[in-house]
């Protein structure tokens, strides 16, 4: 969009926030960059230039503005919702791999050459996938400047800096100010914090529709794991360096994120997993309003706007749900995967102690006895070969997975039909315009809402609601009285 002058100027004007995140304002005349929303006044168009990502902002020699703080606005939902190498890339990145295994682990994990993920990103987002990650580093800095008391050193590192030098000269260049004089301009917080916990808000694009989202989360809640507390959604989290968990709370504006990590140093991507997690990146106005064009779907969307795809925060957790869930109702799902956490998981200790594990990796269940699954015995030979592709690394579910690759490797697997494939694409591949026309909810709202009830007929109808199939599902989902679209009480 940021080659799109005319638009760009147009949103800036209006302070139009649905672009947040989709491009960056970078002012010559001050050599500061925005978001579209920022409240000052605009400057003239002859002194704007756009970038597609603050990261080429910054690489073009311009700071973040202190008023609008355009290093915070959400992330594109192009990353979300395309499926090639850049946006593949990009979700890696925010993902923490190449703070991790470097550009060459990037480019590994992605299949190409370091130098064509390099050409390629540099071409669509104006800067490389160093710049990118540094901006991403830059970003959780600030964060952790301004909602904790750490030293400054335990900062650097924690936010993925290789020296104390590096992470006071980028927070310099990128915010204009020390990191000491951050933290002195942060809004003090009310109350006593607790020690070791951090709590952040994570925006989102208005409108948002917390009923079928956390609904979905705290119904298929699986002991243990997960659980609805106290108006919050609760999980374990496992990730690169520890373990965390998370509280999510629906507000009108924001979501409270409420994080406890055994490492800091797993911030950014707990941070991404839980955006992910509640799809907070999409682009509710451009979604409904492709809905709206059916004039079925219009009374849904209008009464309800703003519903998000409930997703996940592990690929192969949801993947091995999906299989225990199989022509089960959602009680007997939990029930079989509260067995196998209990029986396989990680324990780990939880302050407010209604969490007790983190769900088990693919390693812990392939090493399982089949008898002890209390499932039929072609059930058994699904999971037992999901489990032991997932663990010998023959088959990938990740943030980099390429859809059409991993659907076809998922079909070849025995017991597994479309059904699951598309849910498995929905939810934990994150592809918006996944459809499930074989699923008994859809069937059930087709018939009520007058729309073809075989498949093959309803996936020709819905191929007018493409690319955001995904989202039509949550739409007709909710026409049902079932758990998963009410926000618990």
């Amino acid at each position: 969009m940021h080659t799109d002058t005319e638009r760009c100027v147009r949103a800036v004007r209006s302070k139009d926030a649905r672009f947040d995140g989709w491009f960056f304002t970078a002012v010559l005349t001050t050599g500061i960059y925005c978001r579209p929303s920022c409240p000052v006044v605009p400057p003239k168009p002859e002194n704007m230039v756009f970038h597609p990502s603050a990261a080429a902002c910054q690489q073009a020699g311009f700071r973040a503005c202190k008023r609008c703080r355009p290093d915070t606005s959400p992330g594109s939902p192009e990353w979300n919702q395309r499926a090639d190498l850049v946006a593949r890339a990009m979700r890696l990145i925010a993902d923490g791999v190449v703070d991790r295994e470097g550009v060459p682990g990037l480019a590994g994990r992605l299949g190409y050459s370091t130098r064509q993920v390099e050409r390629q990103l540099l071409a669509e987002l104006g800067a490389g996938p160093l710049a990118l990650a540094r901006a991403q580093r830059a970003q959780t800095a600030r964060l952790l400047i301004e909602t904790t008391a750490l030293p400054m050193a335990q900062i650097a590192f924690a936010a993925g800096f290789a020296s104390i030098r590096t992470f006071n000269d980028t927070v310099r260049e990128v915010f204009a100010l020390p990191p000491s004089e951050l933290r002195a301009r942060a809004p003090r917080r009310q109350g006593a914090s607790t020690p070791g916990v951090l709590s952040l808000r994570l925006p989102f694009r208005a409108p948002l529709n917390p009923d079928n989202l956390f609904g979905h989360l705290a119904a298929t809640a699986v002991p243990g794991v997960e659980e609805w507390r106290d108006g919050s959604y609760r999980r374990t989290l496992r990730l690169p360096y520890g373990h965390g968990i998370v509280a999510l709370t629906p507000n009108p504006d924001h979501i409270a994120c409420r994080l406890t990590l055994s490492d800091l140093r797993d911030l950014t991507v707990a941070i991404s997993r839980c955006r992910r997690l509640l799809d907070l990146d999409a682009d509710p106005v451009a979604i409904d309003d492709q809905l709206r064009t059916d004039p079925v779907l219009a009374p849904l969307v209008d009464k309800a706007p703003g519903r998000r795809v409930p997703r996940t925060v592990d690929e192969t957790e949801f993947a091995v749900r999906a299989v225990l869930g199989q022509q089960v109702s959602t009680a007997a799902a939990r029930t079989h995967a509260a067995r196998l956490v209990t029986a396989h998981g990680e324990p780990v200790e939880d302050p407010e102690g209604g969490l007790t594990h983190l769900f088990p990796p693919p390693e812990a269940l392939a090493a399982l006895d089949p008898e002890s699954l209390a499932m039929p015995r072609t059930r058994r030979t699904t999971f037992t070969t999901l489990v032991r592709r997932l663990a010998d690394g023959d088959l990938r579910l990740g943030v980099e997975s390429d859809w059409p690759q991993t659907r076809a490797q998922l079909l070849a697997l025995p017991g597994f039909g479309p059904w699951t494939v598309d849910v498995i694409a929905m939810r934990a591949l994150g592809d918006p315009d996944a459809f499930l026309p074989t699923d008994l909810g859809i069937r059930r709202a087709a018939r009520e809402l007058g729309l073809p009830s075989t498949p093959a007929a309803l996936t020709a109808r819905a191929a007018a609601w493409r690319p955001w199939r995904a989202y039509a599902v949550q739409y007709l989902w909710a026409t049902d009285s079932h758990p998963i679209n009410f926000l618990p009480v």
